[in-house]
């Protein structure tokens, strides 16, 4: 393994688009060396609904992430929310030669006949993950290569999305001047930022409640095991708070994110929020607010649960915990609502195993991002999409350039 390799981590979601850049050492170790941040407004519930909007808050992102670490970034792997995606498990079944053992191509051709299931016409494969493999009825197996058997079978969970929206996404970052290296669904990008090894190998609840859309991965023994988009977020909470206050969105984004609680009993009475309208204003206390938000988060949470149970059964036989990162998992309340709802042992799941800048990106808000670098550390060997450091030079910025021009093209054009 080179040292110095640069991964890039690119979160566009609903409320904000995140950059993350890690530095992968020979040791191993993932330094986590820029970061940048900066709210969208091109999105709707995941998906790009703008594209200009979207395109310019991506270089804003990348920009401000490469300042901070120093270097220049020309690719990412970018992650992927909305309702567009689907998620299910095939099955496949190999032959394999009597009196030979199974090898990577058997392997590779059983995922092959797995993946060979029809798909809407619009619909393209993001990822095909396999659960385990079974070698004449032998089940539990994770690699089968060398072993010895005549049928090679397995179990695969592949998630699809809709190609409209995936090339939108994919244009916002090739036109902001980044490659795309792959695309990643959330899910599975927090969970390999926020899972410990023992959480992984059990089975898990990943929970990732973003501003337009929940992610939902169930993780068993070190696999995406179900995936799902559920299409509420905290985007909705700060909307039954604008219609209540009767104030304008990012008011309310405000007043949730200061004063807001899961839980009533967790808000001071005694405190008093008066929020100016032109026209009046209105007051309420930080409890009633409270008793505006819960009922959302337990509307998110159950369908959740119900989403989970209708593919897996209850969850709680299925599960042993449930991990829930995102931007509204900050808020206060929330994990003891989640206890209730769910009946498991909850946490909030912040980005662990990174060195370097480990107190900016210490939140839930960061969990796919720095995911999305993870991912892309396991991808080092087979897709050769990590870059060198390479400084960027003192008062100028070459994407800044190519960008400039071909804005100038465009007017012409």
């Amino acid at each position: 393994m080179k040292d110095g390799q640069i991964i890039v981590g690119l979160d566009i979601g609903t409320t904000k688009i995140c950059t993350v850049i890690g530095e992968l050492a020979s040791d191993g170790v993932l330094d986590i060396i820029g970061e940048g941040t900066v709210p969208s407004d091109g999105l709707r519930k995941g998906v790009v609904v703008n594209l200009e909007r979207t395109i310019a808050s991506v270089r804003q992102s990348v920009a401000a992430a490469e300042r901070v670490a120093g270097v220049e970034v020309s690719r990412a792997w970018v992650g992927v929310a909305g309702n567009h995606l689907k998620a299910f498990t095939s099955h496949g079944m190999a032959a394999i030669r009597r009196g030979q053992e199974v090898t990577g191509a058997d392997v590779e051709r059983t995922i092959e006949n797995a993946k060979a299931i029809p798909l809407e016409a619009n619909m393209e494969v993001i990822h095909v993950v396999p659960q385990e493999y079974v070698v004449d009825g032998q089940d539990g197996i994770k690699d089968p290569v060398g072993m010895s058997g005549v049928r090679l079978e397995v179990d695969v969970h592949i998630v699809a999305g809709a190609q409209g929206p995936l090339q939108n996404l994919k244009r916002c970052a090739r036109d902001a001047g980044i490659e795309v290296d792959g695309i990643v669904i959330q899910a599975l990008a927090s969970g390999l930022a926020v899972l410990d090894s023992s959480e992984a190998e059990l089975t898990t609840v990943l929970v990732d409640i973003g501003g337009g859309t929940t992610d939902v991965g169930v993780f068993r023994r070190g696999n995406l095991t179900h995936s799902a988009v559920i299409p509420l977020g905290g985007d909705h909470i700060t909307q039954d708070i604008s219609q209540l206050l009767r104030i304008p969105p990012d008011e309310a984004e405000r007043v949730k994110k200061k004063y807001g609680v899961a839980v009533p009993d967790l808000a001071d009475r005694e405190v008093a929020l008066e929020v100016a309208h032109p026209n009046y204003t209105a007051s309420l206390s930080t409890y009633e607010l409270a008793q505006v938000i819960r009922p959302r988060v337990v509307e998110i949470l159950d369908l959740v649960k119900r989403n989970i149970e209708q593919r897996m059964g209850a969850l709680e036989l299925l599960a042993g915990s449930v991990v829930i990162t995102g931007g509204a998992a900050i808020m206060p309340g929330l994990e003891q609502v989640a206890t209730e709802r769910f009946r498991l042992p909850v946490r909030i799941g912040k980005p662990i195993g990174v060195s370097g800048l480990v107190d900016v990106v210490a939140s839930p808000a960061h969990a796919t991002a720095v995911g999305l670098v993870r991912y892309g550390m396991t991808h080092l060997n087979t897709s050769g999409t990590a870059v060198r450091r390479t400084p960027v030079p003192e008062g100028s910025s070459i994407r800044g350039l190519l960008n400039r021009v071909r804005g100038i093209f465009k007017d012409f054009f």
